[in-house]
């Protein structure tokens, strides 16, 4: 047997699995709340750099006395726009905070009423809502517009009379920012052959950045959201209205 198998005892297999859990953990940590992820993380790192060295850990001792040092500079970097996130929420006054709220809730009931309005006239659209990932990079021309997400708005740049109707209404930071947008198309061989140019442009962009897209048929009128490649037909106002607050009024109010 190789010496390095006849050195390998039970703290090396100890200390091998504890990385390994660790690791594990720590990919984890990253779906909660940063507060309480960040809190924990250091809390694990600094008791397990004493404890692998009161035990004689080497291996994961080395690796933390190697980490620990810059650590903290990258989880800053890493959860930058959480952490900016919670100091901007931080210095909001109650009524700023009551005011965002109803602000999020009526353009939710906005975009819920107009897609309504849609789909009961079959009249095709295209709506992509920013979250986290910028989706600029991925537009093609396309009409600036700033203004606040209304039903009557979103209904009139849908008219098939309407220059723009074709594209895709972009939604940034709240606001309605631009019109009449191409996006790429979707090149998944899965995507049933069926769906027109407006899904395939959503699931497009939607494999490439975390954006919410919105889709109503213009053969049938169906409602759809798409998020992370994948089309979820919504029955009626009531169903889009729930997953709009699930998926977008979290990321809205902590901008």
């Amino acid at each position: 047997m190789p010496d390095s198998l006849q050195l390998f005892g039970w703290r090396d297999l100890v200390d091998i699995t504890l990385v390994t859990f660790i690791i594990y953990r720590v990919i984890l940590l990253l779906k909660g709340k940063v507060a309480a992820r960040l809190l924990l993380i250091l809390a694990i790192l600094g008791t397990l750099y004493f404890l692998t060295s009161l035990v004689g850990l080497d291996t994961l001792h080395w690796i933390l006395r190697s980490l620990f040092g810059s650590f903290i500079i990258i989880l800053v970097i890493v959860f930058q726009h959480d952490l900016r996130r919670a100091l901007v929420s931080l210095g909001r006054s109650g009524k700023e905070r009551d005011y965002e709220v109803e602000e999020a809730s009526e353009a939710i009931d906005g975009l819920t009423t107009a897609l309504a309005d849609l789909s009961a006239r079959r009249h095709g659209a295209l709506i992509v809502i920013e979250r986290e990932m910028g989706v600029s990079a991925h537009l093609q021309t396309g009409t600036e517009i700033d203004a606040k997400i209304t039903s009557e708005i979103l209904t009139s740049i849908f008219l098939p009379y309407s220059p723009i109707h074709d594209g895709a209404v972009v939604i940034q930071r709240g606001k309605l920012t631009k019109a009449g947008c191409f996006l790429p198309l979707s090149q998944n061989p899965a995507i049933s052959k069926s769906l027109g140019t407006r899904h395939r442009a959503a699931l497009g962009l939607t494999e490439v950045v975390d954006a919410v897209a919105l889709v109503v048929s213009e053969e049938t009128g169906q409602m759809s959201v798409v998020i992370g490649g994948k089309l979820m037909p919504m029955p009626d106002g009531g169903s889009l209205r729930k997953a709009l607050k699930r998926l977008i009024e979290p990321q809205w109010l902590s901008s």
